[in-house]
């Protein structure tokens, strides 16, 4: 791909290999990033621009970024090859969510700025708005994408496993078989030659053509998956585990965008006094418009004017304020000719974007949900850009603020601030929001915060807590200075940033206690039912607090009413471990719920003891975990309990839990799709994987299983007959079939017929659903074991046997004629056992095997070199291949009706 580079000389094309570090490279809208850069100029005014970043963190709501302020300022491109100015970069890591550097300019004008993630565009990324030009810092492996991306990952199925150990087995058997054809036969003359001849011979043991099979079925798998019109839209990312998903024990599961739909809704703010939801919320409305209206709202008694109802509608008033400030979004305006971010300077253009659609840029929903519900009782963002953030109040009139300073949301810190002043009075302030855990200890003492935090979290609600501190133009200036050195910093940069920010994080006013709530996926109630019948255990794990993944596990149905729950203690050493595990060894069928330090502490001291007991229980909810965490449970659970594990995710967060399970699903969310893309299944809900797992999952292992079984039958058939061909005529290294015949039977004969096996099925997909208890009988393995196959062994020995001795006895003066017998019977016997194994009747079934009979009876005539013509069509033929051919099915046949009659499947009680 080509790119346009800024040179002294003007701007020049040049191929995004030859791209090289300190380079100047302009991007335009919608082209992707060919390399890490530093944002130097933008054609947007205010000196940012937007990109996309789904494609290198799965991460759908755009970034903003910004453009170094000195070169901003200049008054064309070109004047940047008259400067004297170079940046620092830290050197090449992976972590795509932080930056370290500095600018620092020398001539005309001496400046120094520091440089941060909100500087950069990383390559793999698309701009969104506008014409960018940045400078090149990064190029090739150095790059953040290409750091990122690992080696591409294979999963092998339990099932390939098992066909591993088989054909193990059988590979031992050709060599013992082919060893004592040859202690029978002495070892007289080159007897390595005749070794090596009966391991040839006998080579059909090893079934060489399954592997084929069991591809060619997979891909079958795959494609029924995805055109499955009760799961739409789902992809299949790894064609080699369908089979895993007949055999889940363990599913482990996040919440937020997972079990819940990741769209938010505000439903409740709490102002310590006074509590408002949706049906008071006209109420907040009418208050905002009464504060910022110059008579009282009509038909309101003077009572309204009491110094107690100024200061409630003051409160409200201030909290809805906060949250209208205190965030990271940015609204869109939707232009009919070309999406543009529009700078409002004007009412006439304010009115203009009343008239256009407006969509709100935030790097989470939670955001949205606030800015939205402050639109809805009145208090409306129009603006915001790198330095102002503007409001429209219910009065109609506009509040401009000038931002000061922003404090992004980190997982480490737990909250985000910003430090605005007002330009109508000159106020300073800065406003806080974020978790009750981390703001309980900032904000100034109250009585209220802790138990309306957990009423809230006991509701489902998601909680932030909001507050404000006023700040002086002298506070303000010394912080200002300390900040700006922290910023500066090349080493430990956080850490002093986070430091100098701590100073002013003490006393805060506490304004308001906002609920938002995730509502619950489609029918997840009834899937997680659905699943807890099928027998396979749900974990739940999320880093949300306990007292939200409690009432989510709740409402979900994932703990059940009358359950009860055991409430993993904190705790912080060995001692403490001991007792608690103690203490929940006691209860019997209980959930466990435990937060992600107490895990910590539990695994490095008491993993195995741990593992026992969280495996034993019916459901375990783990709380604030982080992603490691995450990664970690799926592999101690199958290092402990040997089972198939299931992990599925909406998240980037959810990416190690995914890949690190046997099958590994990703829903298409809110966050992006990171998770899908990682992936090895993704669906659009929750619910689709009751179908996946109970239908799909049944079907594949259990096809798979009838394949590989009689693809391995087919091997040890011939190989009987030859063994006993060889030890009747006198330990001879002869084939029985040549040529064509031999390579005939594996696939023109056979193959079409025990292929079509991968369209039988044992129950319908209504029957699977409505009684998701036939799926517990899938965990144990036992459509492909060891006793399966040793009973497919004594199967191909008797009907080997029954044939071979059959042709021999009937058989008159030419051994051509033994070979037409019995390769006769062989074909006939295997297109019957293919109807025999088969649990229903398929059309195509029936067709493979017509065709391949015919096939068959026209190489009779074909082949003359193989067979008699005279004699394949006489009578003495006929009888003697029929008969032959009866013996060895119908006893079988018997067999299986009276197993069918005495020892039933589960599944037939059903049909």
């Amino acid at each position: 791909m080509k790119y346009v580079k800024l040179t002294k000389l003007g701007r020049v094309t040049v191929k995004s290999m030859k791209i090289k570090v300190g380079d100047l490279i302009v991007v335009e809208k919608d082209q992707r990033l060919p390399a890490d850069m530093v944002l130097i100029r933008t054609s947007e005014k205010t000196g940012s621009c937007f990109i996309r970043t789904d494609q290198l963190d799965g991460e759908t709501d755009w970034k903003l970024r910004l453009a170094v302020t000195s070169t901003q300022a200049l008054n064309s491109d070109e004047e940047l090859f008259d400067i004297a100015a170079q940046v620092y970069a830290e050197k090449p890591q992976r972590d795509i969510h932080s930056f370290i550097g500095t600018y620092s300019q020398t001539s005309p004008t001496v400046s120094r700025e520091s440089l941060a993630i909100d500087n950069t565009l990383w390559c793999n990324t698309v701009l969104a708005s506008g014409t960018a030009i940045g400078l090149v810092i990064y190029t090739g492996k150095e790059t953040r994408s290409a750091m990122n991306n690992s080696e591409p990952r294979s999963k092998v199925g339990l099932l390939d496993l098992e066909v591993n150990q088989l054909t193990k087995v059988l590979f031992g058997a050709v060599i013992s078989l082919a060893s004592l054809m040859l202690c029978l036969k002495g070892f007289d003359g080159p007897w390595y030659k005749y070794m090596f001849r009966f391991v040839l011979l006998f080579s059909y043991l090893i079934p060489i053509s399954l592997r084929v099979n069991l591809d060619m079925g997979k891909a079958y798998y795959t494609w029924c998956i995805q055109r499955d019109k009760r799961i739409p839209d789902t992809v299949v990312r790894s064609t080699t585990i369908a089979e895993e998903l007949g055999r889940i024990s363990y599913l482990l599961s996040d919440k937020t965008g997972t079990l819940t739909q990741n769209v938010m809704h505000f439903r409740k703010l709490h102002l310590g006094t006074v509590s408002y939801s949706n049906e008071t919320f006209d109420e907040v409305a009418s208050l905002l418009a009464q504060y910022h209206s110059q008579t009282p709202v009509s038909g309101h008694s003077q009572a309204l004017a009491s110094k107690m109802r100024r200061n409630v509608i003051t409160r409200v008033e201030d909290a809805v304020k906060a949250i209208a400030l205190c965030h990271n979004v940015t609204p869109v305006y939707e232009d009919t000719e070309d999406d543009v971010i529009i700078d409002l300077v004007s009412e006439t253009e304010v009115n203009q974007h009343e008239r256009q659609n407006v969509t709100y840029q935030a790097s989470s929903p939670d955001e949205v949900a606030l800015v939205s519900w402050t639109e809805s009782v009145g208090m409306r963002l129009i603006s915001r850009d790198l330095t102002s953030i503007e409001l429209c109040n219910p009065g109609g009139r506009r509040e401009r603020y000038t931002i000061l300073q922003v404090f992004p949301f980190t997982s480490e810190t737990k909250r985000m601030g910003i430090i605005l002043r007002d330009e109508a009075t000159g106020d300073i302030a800065l406003y806080m929001k974020g978790a009750d855990t981390v703001m309980s200890k900032l904000v100034e003492f109250n009585d209220w915060l802790e138990e309306e935090c957990g009423n809230m979290a006991r509701e489902g609600l998601r909680t932030l807590v909001v507050a404000k501190r006023n700040l002086t133009p002298e506070e303000y200036t010394d912080f200002e200075a300390r900040y700006t050195a922290a910023k500066m910093a090349v080493v430990d940069r956080a850490a002093k940033q986070s430091n100098v920010i701590a100073t002013l994080e003490h006393n805060l006013e506490l304004l308001c206690l906002t609920g938002v709530e995730d509502k619950l996926q489609d029918n997840v109630r009834s899937t997680l039912e659905l699943l807890k019948n099928a027998g396979i255990k749900i974990w739940m794990l999320t880093g949300d607090k306990l007292e939200t993944a409690t009432c989510i596990a709740k409402s979900s149905r994932l703990i059940s009413r009358t359950q009860n729950i055991h409430v993993f203690a904190d705790v912080n050493n060995r001692a403490e471990a001991h007792e608690e595990l103690n203490n929940f060894r006691r209860k019997q069928d209980c959930a466990l719920v435990i937060k992600g330090e107490s895990l910590e502490v539990c695994l490095s001291n008491y993993e195995f003891e741990f593992l026992e007991l969280a495996s034993a229980s019916p459901c375990v909810v783990c709380c604030r975990c982080s992603p490691t965490q995450k990664a970690l449970i799926v592999e101690l659970i199958k290092k402990y309990t040997g089972k198939r594990t299931a992990a599925i995710g909406d998240g980037g967060n959810d990416v190690s839990m995914i890949q690190a399970a046997d099958a590994g699903i990703g829903i298409v969310g809110k966050e992006g799709r990171q998770a899908a893309l990682a992936s090895d299944f993704a669906l659009t809900q929750f619910s689709h994987i009751g179908r996946l797992l109970l239908v799909h999952g049944r079907r594949s292992y259990k096809r798979s299983a009838a394949l590989s079984q009689f693809v391995i039958h087919r091997g040890l058939i011939i190989s009987t007959m030859q063994a006993i061909f060889s030890a009747i005529f006198y330990f001879a290294s002869i084939a029985l079939y040549q040529g064509f015949l031999m390579v005939g039977f594996s696939t023109v004969y056979t193959m079409l017929p025990v292929f079509s096996l991968v369209l039988d099925r044992d129950v319908t997909s209504s029957v699977a659903m409505t009684y998701p208890e036939i799926y517990r009988d899938l965990s144990k393995g036992r459509s492909l074991s060891f006793k399966t196959f040793f009973i497919w062994v004594l199967i191909s020995i008797y009907q080997g046997g029954i044939i071979m001795y059959g042709a021999l006895i009937l058989f008159e003066d030419e051994l051509i004629h033994i070979v037409a017998i019995s390769f006769t019977a062989l074909i006939i016997t295997e297109l019957i056992m293919v109807s025999l194994t088969a649990k229903t009747f398929h059309p195509l079934m029936l067709g493979a095997e017509l065709i391949s009979f015919l096939l068959y009876v026209a190489t009779l005539y074909i082949f003359k070199e193989y067979f008699d013509i005279n004699f394949i069509q006489s009578s003495a033929f006929l009888w003697k291949v029929t008969v032959i051919t009866l013996l060895s099915c119908v006893p079988l046949y018997v067999l299986k009706f009276l197993h069918s009659k005495f020892a039933p499947p589960s599944y037939t009680k059903l049909a």
